[in-house]
């Protein structure tokens, strides 16, 4: 996900988004524990990714939307 894609979302839909990655996040920690996730970079991207949504909705604070 890049960022110019993220700022182009509502705020409902970045707390939509945030709420998915949460949850990904989570269901990728947990297959991580019991040794069946198959790609464990993806847990990083998916923590980046959070960060940036909480970036652009923090941004959207800020500026007042």
């Amino acid at each position: 996900m890049k960022a110019n894609e993220v700022r182009k979302m509502s705020a409902s839909e970045l707390e939509t988004k945030l709420m998915d990655l949460k949850k990904d996040l989570f269901n990728l920690r947990l297959q991580h524990a019991t040794n069946q996730l198959d790609n464990p970079i993806r847990i990083a991207q998916v923590k980046k990714d959070i960060a940036r949504v909480k970036t652009i909705i923090r941004e959207q604070q800020l500026a007042g939307r």
